[in-house]
């Protein structure tokens, strides 16, 4: 079994927590060890981005608890109205979402203090949990990032990959039926994954480092890879889902769908390995040149269909939006081309920078 970097952090954050609670002679110490579990963030950007917060959170949560409690008792009624109140407050002043559940462990642990001296223990149990927020915070500024860039790629490439079999299967009728199903399912999953990623290595790259020309450059490649790879997961989808109509076109049109799709899933290929530095050079003009009118001539022969009187109109309309999704493809493909390409072109000179 393999550990994740989020896994190690927060085993690292209740370790430290505990030991701060105990150097502090504060008890229990478990109290400041579940506060540094939820508090526990996949990164630096967004431990900085919700410390803040989640002290606010806290210190909101804390006073009303300590204010309802001293009002109107310990009753788990009371309790809830307050968790209730809390949370419809945080999203008042747009706190992150993320630090609602420390605050709401924050809330039941203080009002579940004795009656007796309650002020002290309520005190001592809000500077538990501040600890395990503070040990949270110091792990991940200790801890070494992940290497985000690398996981992005590698998930893209990977969810691309399947696609790209897939859709060459079902260009040619050879796809499992059921098993195709249900890996479109898996890579629906995969490809949230991939956003996800993104999004937590466009906010380490625009908040930690030197934003040089390179490195922006490669969140926009990174964001055309994802999006490109959207329109491979569409296309395969939306043919899918009208495989039936697919054999029932004539097999002049089935061959020039099947060819395009193989022309394309190439086409795509090439551009990642040549953003992988497998490839030397560019796509050739003519070799851009022959997916384009492949696009043409496949289009214009499904066009010709709507007016054959032979042919089942119903059917035209319902296999469209997979001719269309396969040219939204093409599109997204051309322009993730130029962006590897113009990252190819500049990196040395923006390295010189």
């Amino acid at each position: 079994m393999r550990l994740g970097a989020r896994i190690l952090k927060t085993g690292l954050a209740v370790v430290l927590a505990l030991y701060l609670a105990r150097w502090l002679g504060i008890s229990p110490p478990t109290f400041a060890a579940i506060a540094a579990a939820f508090a526990i963030q996949p990164s630096l950007f967004r431990t900085l981005r919700t410390f803040s917060h989640q002290v606010q959170a806290n210190l909101i949560g804390a006073t009303i608890g300590v204010l309802f409690v001293m009002t109107f008792g310990h009753e788990p009624f009371v309790v809830g109205v307050v968790v209730t109140l809390s949370i419809a407050i945080f999203i008042k002043l747009k706190l992150e979402a993320a630090i609602i559940p420390t605050a709401i462990v924050t809330i039941i642990i203080i009002m579940e203090s004795p009656s007796d001296n309650f002020l002290q223990f309520a005190s001592e149990r809000f500077i538990l949990v501040l600890i395990g927020i503070v040990a949270a915070f110091l792990v991940n500024l200790a801890f070494i990032p992940p290497r985000y860039e690398n996981k992005v790629f590698d998930k893209v490439t990977t969810v691309t990959d399947a696609i790209q079999e897939w859709l060459n299967l079902l260009a040619r009728h050879d796809a499992d039926t059921i098993a195709l199903r249900e890996d479109i399912k898996h890579q629906r999953t995969e490809l949230d994954k991939a956003n996800n990623l993104f999004s937590l290595y466009r906010e380490e790259r625009n908040y930690f480092r030197a934003k040089t020309f390179s490195q922006r450059r490669r969140v926009v490649v990174f964001r055309q890879m994802i999006q490109t790879t959207e329109k491979a997961y569409q296309a395969l989808e939306a043919i899918e889902k009208r495989s039936e109509d697919y054999l029932q076109l004539p097999e002049n049109v089935q061959s020039r769908i099947e060819e395009q799709i193989l022309s394309l899933t190439d086409y795509h290929q090439r551009i990642i390995l040549r953003y992988n530095g497998k490839v030397n050079t560019h796509a050739t003009d003519e070799y851009v040149d022959e997916i384009e009118k492949g696009q043409s001539t496949m289009t214009n022969l499904f066009v010709t269909l709507y007016e054959e009187e032979q042919f089942d109109l119903s059917q035209w309309h319902s296999f469209l939006p997979a001719i269309s999704a396969l040219i939204e493809y093409q599109q997204e493909l051309e322009h993730l081309d130029t962006l590897v390409e113009n990252h190819h072109t500049h990196a040395p000179e923006d390295e010189n920078q």
